[in-house]
Protein backbone atom coordinates (compact mmCIF):
# COMPACT_ATOMS: atom_id res chain seq x y z
CA UNK A 1 0.00 0.00 0.00
CA UNK A 2 2.76 2.46 0.91
CA UNK A 3 4.44 1.80 -2.41
CA UNK A 4 1.29 2.90 -4.28
CA UNK A 5 0.86 6.09 -2.21
CA UNK A 6 4.54 7.06 -2.47
CA UNK A 7 4.75 6.05 -6.11
CA UNK A 8 1.73 7.98 -7.38
CA UNK A 9 2.52 11.12 -5.35
CA UNK A 10 6.13 11.16 -6.56
CA UNK A 11 4.94 10.49 -10.10
CA UNK A 12 2.51 13.40 -9.99
CA UNK A 13 5.34 15.78 -9.11
CA UNK A 14 7.60 14.29 -11.80
CA UNK A 15 4.92 14.34 -14.49
CA UNK A 16 3.60 17.85 -13.84
CA UNK A 17 6.84 19.76 -13.17
CA UNK A 18 8.81 19.70 -16.40
CA UNK A 19 12.30 20.75 -15.32
CA UNK A 20 15.86 19.66 -15.92
CA UNK A 21 16.07 18.25 -12.38
CA UNK A 22 12.95 16.12 -12.91
CA UNK A 23 14.41 14.77 -16.16
CA UNK A 24 17.55 13.76 -14.27
CA UNK A 25 15.42 12.08 -11.58
CA UNK A 26 13.43 10.19 -14.22
CA UNK A 27 16.66 9.03 -15.85
CA UNK A 28 17.97 7.86 -12.47
CA UNK A 29 14.75 5.91 -11.89
CA UNK A 30 15.13 4.26 -15.29
CA UNK A 31 18.74 3.32 -14.51
CA UNK A 32 17.82 1.89 -11.11
CA UNK A 33 15.24 -0.34 -12.84
CA UNK A 34 18.08 -1.92 -14.82
CA UNK A 35 19.93 -3.09 -11.70
CA UNK A 36 18.97 -6.61 -10.73
CA UNK A 37 18.34 -6.99 -6.98
CA UNK A 38 20.60 -10.04 -6.75
CA UNK A 39 23.69 -8.06 -7.77
CA UNK A 40 23.46 -5.83 -4.69
CA UNK A 41 22.40 -8.50 -2.20
CA UNK A 42 25.60 -8.30 -0.13
CA UNK A 43 25.45 -4.51 0.20
CA UNK A 44 21.76 -4.52 1.08
CA UNK A 45 22.24 -7.32 3.60
CA UNK A 46 25.12 -5.56 5.36
CA UNK A 47 23.16 -2.29 5.49
CA UNK A 48 20.06 -3.99 6.85
CA UNK A 49 22.18 -5.90 9.35
CA UNK A 50 23.69 -2.63 10.59
CA UNK A 51 20.25 -1.18 11.28
CA UNK A 52 19.06 -4.48 12.83
CA UNK A 53 16.46 -5.11 10.11
CA UNK A 54 17.26 -8.75 9.40
CA UNK A 55 14.70 -11.29 10.64
CA UNK A 56 12.08 -8.54 10.81
CA UNK A 57 9.02 -8.01 8.67
CA UNK A 58 9.56 -4.27 8.48
CA UNK A 59 13.03 -4.83 7.04
CA UNK A 60 11.59 -7.08 4.35
CA UNK A 61 8.86 -4.53 3.57
CA UNK A 62 11.50 -1.80 3.31
CA UNK A 63 13.65 -3.80 0.90
CA UNK A 64 10.77 -4.94 -1.31
CA UNK A 65 9.32 -1.43 -1.41
CA UNK A 66 12.68 0.03 -2.40
CA UNK A 67 13.03 -2.46 -5.27
CA UNK A 68 9.44 -2.02 -6.44
CA UNK A 69 9.25 1.78 -6.27
CA UNK A 70 11.13 2.58 -9.53
CA UNK A 71 8.73 0.51 -11.65
CA UNK A 72 5.72 1.98 -9.85
CA UNK A 73 6.98 5.55 -10.40
CA UNK A 74 7.70 4.79 -14.05
CA UNK A 75 4.19 3.43 -14.69
CA UNK A 76 2.40 6.21 -12.83
CA UNK A 77 4.53 8.98 -14.39
CA UNK A 78 3.76 7.80 -17.92
CA UNK A 79 0.08 7.53 -17.13
CA UNK A 80 -0.19 10.93 -15.38
CA UNK A 81 1.69 12.60 -18.25
CA UNK A 82 -1.16 11.59 -20.56
CA UNK A 83 -3.80 13.30 -18.38
CA UNK A 84 -4.41 16.84 -19.70
CA UNK A 85 -2.91 19.63 -17.58
CA UNK A 86 -6.09 21.60 -18.27
CA UNK A 87 -7.83 19.52 -15.57
CA UNK A 88 -5.28 20.71 -12.99
CA UNK A 89 -5.63 24.29 -14.15
CA UNK A 90 -9.43 24.17 -13.99
CA UNK A 91 -9.31 22.79 -10.45
CA UNK A 92 -6.75 25.44 -9.44
CA UNK A 93 -9.01 28.19 -10.82
CA UNK A 94 -11.82 26.75 -8.68
CA UNK A 95 -9.57 27.22 -5.64
CA UNK A 96 -8.23 23.70 -5.12
CA UNK A 97 -4.78 23.25 -3.58
CA UNK A 98 -2.16 20.94 -5.09
CA UNK A 99 -3.14 18.13 -2.68
CA UNK A 100 -6.83 18.57 -3.47
CA UNK A 101 -6.07 18.51 -7.20
CA UNK A 102 -4.12 15.30 -6.76
CA UNK A 103 -6.61 13.49 -4.53
CA UNK A 104 -9.86 14.71 -6.11
CA UNK A 105 -8.94 15.10 -9.79
CA UNK A 106 -5.91 12.95 -10.65
CA UNK A 107 -6.17 10.00 -8.27
CA UNK A 108 -9.67 8.87 -9.40
CA UNK A 109 -8.33 8.58 -12.96
CA UNK A 110 -5.52 6.24 -11.90
CA UNK A 111 -7.72 3.20 -11.21
CA UNK A 112 -6.52 1.06 -14.13
CA UNK A 113 -2.82 1.75 -13.61
CA UNK A 114 -3.24 1.21 -9.85
CA UNK A 115 -4.72 -2.25 -10.47
CA UNK A 116 -1.82 -2.99 -12.84
CA UNK A 117 0.66 -1.93 -10.14
CA UNK A 118 -1.14 -4.01 -7.50
CA UNK A 119 -0.99 -7.13 -9.66
CA UNK A 120 2.62 -6.67 -10.82
CA UNK A 121 3.95 -5.81 -7.36
CA UNK A 122 1.78 -8.45 -5.69
CA UNK A 123 3.16 -11.18 -7.93
CA UNK A 124 6.70 -9.89 -7.42
CA UNK A 125 6.39 -9.83 -3.61
CA UNK A 126 4.52 -13.16 -3.46
CA UNK A 127 7.20 -14.90 -5.52
CA UNK A 128 10.17 -13.25 -3.79
CA UNK A 129 12.62 -15.94 -2.74
CA UNK A 130 16.23 -14.76 -2.50
CA UNK A 131 15.85 -11.82 -0.12
CA UNK A 132 13.32 -13.71 2.01
CA UNK A 133 15.77 -16.61 2.23
CA UNK A 134 18.59 -14.39 3.53
CA UNK A 135 16.61 -11.89 5.58
CA UNK A 136 13.93 -14.02 7.27
CA UNK A 137 16.11 -16.60 8.98
CA UNK A 138 13.64 -17.68 11.67
CA UNK A 139 11.50 -20.68 10.75
CA UNK A 140 8.32 -18.98 11.98
CA UNK A 141 8.86 -16.04 9.60
CA UNK A 142 9.10 -18.02 6.35
CA UNK A 143 7.21 -16.77 3.32
CA UNK A 144 5.07 -19.06 1.17
CA UNK A 145 7.89 -19.62 -1.33
CA UNK A 146 10.28 -20.71 1.42
CA UNK A 147 7.65 -23.04 2.89
CA UNK A 148 7.02 -24.60 -0.54
CA UNK A 149 10.77 -25.03 -1.09
CA UNK A 150 11.10 -26.73 2.31
CA UNK A 151 8.14 -28.99 1.51
CA UNK A 152 9.63 -29.90 -1.89
CA UNK A 153 12.87 -30.87 -0.13
CA UNK A 154 11.02 -32.97 2.45
CA UNK A 155 8.88 -34.91 -0.05
CA UNK A 156 11.33 -35.20 -2.93
CA UNK A 157 9.73 -38.41 -4.26
CA UNK A 158 6.06 -37.48 -3.72
CA UNK A 159 5.43 -35.34 -6.81
CA UNK A 160 1.67 -35.27 -6.26
CA UNK A 161 1.98 -33.68 -2.83
CA UNK A 162 4.62 -31.26 -4.09
CA UNK A 163 2.43 -30.21 -7.03
CA UNK A 164 -0.58 -29.78 -4.73
CA UNK A 165 1.47 -27.52 -2.46
CA UNK A 166 2.55 -25.40 -5.43
CA UNK A 167 -1.05 -25.07 -6.64
CA UNK A 168 -2.22 -24.04 -3.15
CA UNK A 169 0.56 -21.44 -3.09
CA UNK A 170 -0.59 -20.01 -6.44
CA UNK A 171 -4.33 -19.89 -5.65
CA UNK A 172 -4.44 -16.47 -3.91
CA UNK A 173 -2.68 -14.81 -6.85
CA UNK A 174 -4.94 -16.50 -9.38
CA UNK A 175 -8.06 -15.39 -7.47
CA UNK A 176 -6.82 -11.78 -7.21
CA UNK A 177 -5.92 -11.73 -10.90
CA UNK A 178 -9.32 -13.11 -11.94
CA UNK A 179 -11.08 -10.47 -9.83
CA UNK A 180 -8.98 -7.59 -11.22
CA UNK A 181 -8.45 -8.93 -14.75
CA UNK A 182 -10.57 -6.39 -16.64
CA UNK A 183 -8.80 -3.46 -14.94
CA UNK A 184 -5.39 -5.03 -15.55
CA UNK A 185 -6.04 -5.52 -19.27
CA UNK A 186 -7.49 -2.00 -19.56
CA UNK A 187 -4.43 -0.61 -17.77
CA UNK A 188 -2.10 -2.40 -20.16
CA UNK A 189 -4.02 -1.09 -23.17
CA UNK A 190 -4.12 2.46 -21.78
CA UNK A 191 -0.39 2.39 -21.02
CA UNK A 192 0.40 1.17 -24.53
CA UNK A 193 -1.73 3.87 -26.13
CA UNK A 194 -0.56 6.71 -23.87
CA UNK A 195 3.18 5.90 -23.92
Amino acid sequence: MEIIVLGCMASYALARNQSKLNEIVRSLIMSVMMITPLTILVGVYSTMSNIHATSTYWGMVLVLSAFGLPLVIFLYTNFISSIPVALDEAAAIDGASNLQIFFKVILPQLKTVTVTVIILQGVSVWNEYTYAYYFLQQTSMRTITLVIKTFFSAVSNDYGAAAATAVIGMMPLIIVYLCLQKYFIQGQVDSAIKS
